[in-house]
Formats: structure tokens, sequence, C-alpha cells
């Protein structure tokens, strides 16, 4: 599929998922009206405004005031502030339009809905909305933080707290614009020949697979072990402005966190371990399917592809959780959603590593692309 075709599909889905997000920061100041609490209990209404807040645009009523503060540069100079925090939100708005449109165009180019591919393009689709909001919120928080007035204060676990912050909203955004997506997409192909399926030897495709799922492993399993990620988030203690890197290194290395049966029953011990078993087998089969139904296995390619199948893999993970806790019973309904989109960072960071290593292995067990495949 030409960038000419892939361009509209992936346009579409940008502008849509940017609308979405800016109506649901615009949907935080009416949980602030007097007629919520006859909707949502308190516990509901405060979750859902945790949600909404990364993508309000209105910022924040202390940034607002001109008032004294006792010495606090939030409250004195508001004006400034509110400001920066209005320009962090235009960063994050354009930013995810763009970091979306990226990947959306690198799929539907590489992977287009057509000859069986439809399930894994919606698929990938979905899972690239959180990674576009992950990114967007990382590269906004500068302004986000300087306009809370501590700038200088323990920078780096602000930036942990904001990256980590996009959240479900994300999740249920990106689910909007996966379909829509996919159905511009196929009406872009009209007219085309459909490229078909690449035949790639299972061998090396299995040997790719657990090459990259063992990459993702080392955070599942090894980094989020209880007494391995206190020491990443301990270890370092640095001086000065960038002290205290271990937050921000949790958030980009730990894909979830685990310790031995001793702190719960075993019977719930293993149900929450059967739940990364869910992620590793999710992206082992992800990774095993993606050659065949790439165009032309390029590492961008594969690096997207791969963080997708994380994505997915957490996803998955995340829903297997929502039906084993009891949660709902003491916050509220809306807490069952409230660990979709976690880990997102880190399937970023280690999802890219294992598309890497997956080509990688690809080429060294002879599956070669030989790029006859038509774009």
């Amino acid at each position: 599929m030409s960038y000419r075709r892939a361009l509209i599909p992936a346009a579409v889905g940008s502008v849509l998922i940017t609308l979405l997000l800016w109506w649901a920061g615009a949907s935080d100041q009416a949980l602030q009206l007097r007629g919520t609490s006859r909707v949502f209990d308190v516990q509901s209404a405060a979750e859902l405004r945790r949600w909404l807040t990364p993508w309000s645009y209105d910022p924040p009523a202390v940034l607002l005031s001109d008032g004294a503060g006792d010495g606090d540069p939030a409250l004195s100079g508001g004006g400034q502030y509110a400001g920066l925090y209005s320009t962090a939100m235009q960063i994050r708005f354009v930013a995810v339009f763009v970091f979306f449109l990226a990947g959306a165009l690198l799929l539907v180019r590489r992977l287009p809905p057509a000859r069986g591919r439809t399930p894994a393009t919606l698929l990938a689709l979905w899972a690239w909305g959180p990674v576009a909001g992950t990114l967007a919120v990382t590269v906004s928080a500068p302004w986000l933080i300087a306009s809370r007035g501590r700038g200088s204060f323990r920078v780096l676990p602000q930036l942990a707290s904001v990256v980590a912050s996009s959240g479900p909203v994300m999740v249920f955004a990106a689910l909007v614009t996966a379909p829509i997506t996919v159905l511009v997409a196929h009406t872009a192909l009209k007219g085309t020949e459909a490229p078909s399926r690449r035949d790639v030897p299972p061998r090396a495709a299995r040997l790719a697979a657990s090459a990259g799922t063992a990459v993702v492993a080392l955070s599942l399993v090894v980094l989020s072990y209880q007494s391995v990620a206190a020491w990443i988030q301990t270890s370092f203690d640095g001086g000065g402005l960038l002290s205290e890197p271990g937050d921000l290194l949790r958030t980009w290395l730990l894909l979830g966190g685990w310790s031995g049966p001793s702190t719960a029953p075993l019977g719930e011990w293993l149900l929450y371990r059967a739940a990364d078993v869910l992620v590793l087998a999710v992206v082992w089969w992800a990774l095993r399917l993606l050659p065949g139904l790439l165009t032309r296995t390029t590492l961008p390619a594969m690096a997207v592809g791969a963080v997708c199948a994380t994505v997915l893999g957490l996803l998955a993970s995340q829903v297997l959780h929502m039906a084993v806790d009891d949660t709902s019973a003491v916050w509220g309904p809306v807490y069952v959603f409230s660990r979709l989109g976690e880990g997102v960072p880190a399937a970023l960071t280690f999802g890219v590593l294992a598309g890497s290593v997956a080509l990688a292995t690809l080429r060294l067990a002879g599956a070669a692309d030989s790029g006859t495949v038509p774009d």
C-alpha cells in the first residue's frame, strides 16, 4: 500500500482520536457539577477525574489565582503558570496527533487490512493508541511540570508520574478510533491489488518469536521481581537537580510487579502469574505471525509491531485482572478499569528491543526479506 493511500486512513484516525481526547478532557468540568453525585458515587467521580485530568485543557483553579500564596509560586503569578499549562496541553494534543499519525501510517502501509490481515491491523491500531498517548504526555511533560511552580523539586519523580498518567482514556479512545481507521483503509484499498501474505519458514518465525519474547520476559519476569524492582528504584541516589531517577527507571523498565507466594494465598498467586504468562503468550503468538503479515519485514515495522504486541499482551492481562478482582464492590465500578493502560512506557522500551531482536533472529535463521511483495 502506497504512502499516499495509507495517509488518508492514518489522518482520519489521528483527527478522530485527538477530538475524542479533547472531548474527554472537556468532560472533566462536568464531573465537578452538583448533579454529579446523583450519577456517580464519590469514589467513582474522583477516579473519573483522575482519568480525564491529563487531557483537560482548562488549567486547575489553583493556577488561575493571582493572590498571594505564602511564598508558593504556583499561587502567586498564577497567570504565568496558567499560560505554561495551556502551552503544555497545546503541545500534548499536537503531539498525540503526530505520533498516532506516524504509527498508523506505518501500520496501515505495512499491515494493510486485506487478505486476512484485518484483525491484526485492527488490534495493532488499538494498541498503538496508548503508545501515542504515552509519547505525547512525555513530550509535553516539561511544560506541565513547570506550570506547577515546582519544576526544580524532584524533577525525575514528577516526570515519571506524568509519563504514566495517560491512563484508560487512551485505551477507550483508541478502541473507537481503530475500527474507523480500518474501515477507511478498506475503502482506500479498493481498486488496488491486495498484497498477498509472505511465506516465512516456520522454524525461523518460531525462533524470532522466542527471541523477542525473551526480551519482554526480561522485564516482566526478572526486572519486575520485587527485590530487583526495589533495587532499581533505590540504588541511584545521586545529588542535584536530576537526582532520584528510580521512579523514572521503574516507569520505563518494569512491565509489572510480583513477589513470591508467601505474601498471598497460593491460588491467588498462581492466578496473577497466569496473567503474566498470558502476556508472554500473546507476545509470542503475535511475533510468530508478524513476519508473514507484514508486506516487508523492515526494522521500523517489526519494532512498531512488537510494541503493539506487548501492549496487547498487557491489555489482555489487565482484562484478566478485571475478571478476578473485587475492588468494584469497595471502590465502585469505575475502579474495575483503573489498571487499563498501565505499563505502556515499559512496553514501548522492550517492544522496540524485542522487534529488533526478532528481526535479527529472522535474518540469522535465513528468512531474508526478498522485497518482492508489492506495496
